[in-house]
């Protein structure tokens, strides 16, 4: 039998490409990868790329409640998350959960523009 090795590629479905592109290269600094296929923005981010797509049909982000993603955790490296967490509060980002001290460093968890949970952490 096959065997897998691991998360390769991680994307969110988003209501509007072009702004959840903008909002993760200007709010959060990722960069965006020589190539991307239709319908997505993929950003360099290592060691597993990260991307923004048009949602796959029959997929109503709008209906989903709370908001999207609900019940998956999407954890992104940075590296002050203190600092990252004061930029975005000053551009008026939703905080979920305010910065905290823990095995994986200083955490805190934001909203994206689609209502996705993000969390940022700073332990390498």
């Amino acid at each position: 039998m096959a065997t897998v090795t691991g998360p390769d590629f991680i994307s969110l479905q988003v209501r509007d490409l072009d702004a959840a592109a903008a909002f993760y290269e200007t709010q959060l600094g990722l960069r965006r990868a020589p190539a991307s296929p239709p319908g997505a923005v993929v950003f360099a981010t290592t060691p597993v790329p990260f991307a923004v797509r048009t949602p796959l049909p029959g997929v109503d982000l709008n209906a989903a409640a709370p908001r999207p993603g609900t019940g998956v955790a999407l954890w992104l490296h940075a590296d002050d998350a203190q600092e990252l967490h004061d930029h975005l509060t000053g551009t008026g980002v939703q905080i979920l959960s305010s910065p905290a001290d823990g095995p994986f460093g200083r955490t805190f968890t934001f909203a994206d523009p689609d209502g996705y949970a993000v969390t940022i952490h700073d332990r390498a």
